[in-house]
């Protein structure tokens, strides 16, 4: 047998002893492992009355930012979607109408933003490729579902609440390194 460096590789047949035949060393070997786990603390955390203290630079559900004033910071450049590994982000742009600059910040926005919560890999690499500060991840957890669907996050997910708005500051402090 070759194998692809070339080297040739030599297999042997051994037989069996009797002890290895009967199995009886590696059943008690099987059984020693399960009585030594048997009698150890549990680490199961009942989820959600206790929860697990997670590091501060984790990275969980997206946010969608406003700026001061309420606007979406979003202007579909699309550079979250081309560094996104996974290819989870995707975006439909439109112009903004007359009378709508309360809402957007410039006069390109993202009509539909959605990420594939499925597809998504939490990297980060999608708020490191945003100019307009516009996406972040948060500490949020993003619940479990029995369906495909619902873990499509569309605007209605992702952009936070003008009257709630979401704090990134402490993950990001942490998270980031300090440049000399």
């Amino acid at each position: 047998m070759q194998s692809l460096s070339n080297k040739k590789k030599v297999v042997s047949n051994k037989e069996m002893t009797f002890g290895e035949k009967i199995y009886l060393p590696a059943v008690i070997g099987g059984m020693g492992i399960t009585l030594k786990h048997l009698f150890r603390k549990n680490n199961t955390l009942k989820y959600p009355e206790q929860q697990k203290l997670f590091a501060p630079v984790y990275r969980g559900q997206h946010v969608l930012k406003r700026d001061e004033k309420g606007r979406e910071n979003c202007t579909a450049c699309g550079l979250c979607a081309v560094a996104c590994p996974a290819e989870a982000i995707t975006m439909t742009a439109a112009e903004r109408k007359k009378g709508e600059e309360h809402l957007y910040r410039e006069e390109k926005y993202a009509e539909m933003y959605e990420i594939n919560m499925l597809r998504c890999i939490f990297c980060g690499l999608c708020e490191e490729a945003c100019p307009k500060e516009a996406i972040f991840l948060t500490d949020r957890i993003v619940p479990s579902n029995f369906e495909r669907e619902p873990f499509v996050y569309g605007k209605d997910i992702l952009v936070e609440p003008v009257d709630h708005r979401i704090d990134i500051t402490k993950r990001q402090h942490t998270g980031k390194r300090t440049e000399k």
